[in-house]
């Protein structure tokens, strides 16, 4: 399964190519392609909005079904641009879930800091 990712032009948040071509810094929001065409159309779209100065960086990420049918990165660096730094849970994104949190090997923000992260 893939998705496209790019950074906004404006603020240079991470973002993800959901319905009708917006952009949403929820990965979850993302359009999903199966195939290897499906992927093509949405580089395609991603490529027309780099056109147009709305996002910068566009590519396609691999990315698998968590849980509860959630969208997670397969690849480290972009499960960190998608939920946030891994020094410590306080640095993460407000909207990371915490099932994701505990499988990253993460401490959560209850936990505290003591020991290793």
């Amino acid at each position: 399964m893939t998705i496209v990712t790019a950074n906004r032009l404006i603020e240079g948040d991470v973002v993800y190519l959901a319905a009708g071509g917006s952009w949403c810094p929820a990965i979850d929001t993302a359009i999903v392609a199966r195939t290897e065409d499906e992927a093509e159309a949405l580089l395609a779209i991603a490529a027309e909005a780099e056109a147009h100065q709305v996002v910068v960086g566009a590519y396609a990420i691999e990315v698998a079904e968590a849980e509860g049918q959630r969208l997670v990165p397969v690849r480290n660096k972009e499960w960190i641009r998608a939920f946030g730094p891994t020094v410590h849970p306080e640095f993460a994104r407000f909207d990371v879930p915490e099932e994701l949190v505990a499988a990253s090997g993460l401490l959560t923000a209850q936990q505290g800091s003591a020991g290793h992260v």
